[in-house]
């Protein structure tokens, strides 16, 4: 029985990560600061403090925090490290915010797993590394180009993996995540997903935004393919330092195309409303999946309909 620490563990995809190693029989330490996850997110599992020896050990506190970071790697296996400022507009609005969470973190992180021992440590990347290169689909071989400071941040933090892997023997692996959605995903902020939003605001028959003429498209794969590829990347091995993987389904579909099955499946009839483009966004993104699927097996498996209709179930059962 393995212990692993999940930062971000009472987050979206953080709190999926760690239901998934509770069921193959694993112990989880989780870090989070609770300023964008919930202690509901882990309703069901026996949580106690750090050392208690319970199923989750709970930390509060920010990975910028070297101490807090320290404590929370202490005996790990590996690290799964999913405590971020997500948001491209929001890192746009304020850069240094996004710089001390999504840099310095990663660095307390990735120096307090090697000095504690761990073997393995897991990013959670983005596909906004590519920026506006208009090659679609996405390769792991194509120059960066970030063009927001979210997406710099995120290459900043591949490179450290790198070189953590290099100087100190730590096993590390970046996962270029393209549009991850279902349950559990914040819908009550304009910095939630599109698909959260689009689903909250169908289910109550409010009319959304869509940035832009509708027509940008993108690669939305579901939170348990994504559960999955992490699982795979923290098992592998002879894999170079700081590996790179995109995490997506191969697929693309236009925002307004997406808003369409979203509002079928939610029985709403109301129109979206168009707005001015946002700064940092990019116009297309679609992953290419060949190399995570030779590399460590990865293959998704929630078509987007299925995840889809997850989804909205899930917020309607949640209610407002």
């Amino acid at each position: 029985m393995a212990l692993y620490l999940v930062t971000g563990g009472a987050g979206f995809i953080g709190s999926h990560i760690v239901h998934a190693l509770l069921a193959r029989g694993d112990r989880v330490r989780v870090l989070d600061d609770l300023s964008g996850g919930r202690m509901h997110n882990l309703e069901g599992r026996e949580v106690g403090q750090a050392g208690s020896g319970a199923p989750v050990e709970f930390l509060q506190g920010s990975v910028d925090d070297a101490e807090a970071a320290r404590n929370a790697c202490e005996g790990v296996q590996g690290v799964f490290h999913h405590a971020a400022l997500v948001s491209v507009p929001r890192s746009v609005e304020d850069p240094g915010l996004s710089f001390r969470i999504n840099v310095q973190g990663t660095f307390e992180l990735l120096r307090a797993a090697a000095a504690g021992g761990a073997e393995r440590f897991v990013l959670a990347s983005s596909s906004a590394i590519y920026g506006e290169d208009e090659t679609v689909p996405k390769v792991e071989s194509m120059a960066p180009d970030p063009v927001s400071p979210y997406a710099g941040d995120k290459l900043t933090g591949e490179t450290m993996l790198q070189v953590w892997g290099r100087s100190f023997g730590l096993g590390t692996v970046a996962l270029r995540y393209f549009n991850v959605y279902g349950p559990r995903q914040a819908d009550d902020s304009p910095y939630s997903g599109v698909i959260a939003l689009f689903a909250r605001a169908a289910l109550e028959g409010r009319q959304v935004k869509i940035f832009g003429d509708g027509l940008q498209t993108r690669d939305f794969v579901f939170v348990e393919d994504v559960v999955q590829a992490n699982l795979l990347a923290m098992d592998a091995r002879d894999l170079a330092p700081g590996a790179r993987f995109n995490v997506g389904t191969g697929e693309a579909v236009t925002i307004r195309d997406l808003y369409d099955e979203i509002a079928d499946i939610a029985g709403s009839g109301v129109e979206p409303l168009h707005e001015e483009g946002r700064k940092g966004d990019v116009r297309h993104s679609r992953a290419d999946i060949t190399a995570i699927h030779s590399s460590l097996g990865f293959t998704p498996r929630v078509a987007r309909r299925e995840g889809l209709e997850r989804t909205v179930r899930w917020y309607g059962e949640r209610g407002g």
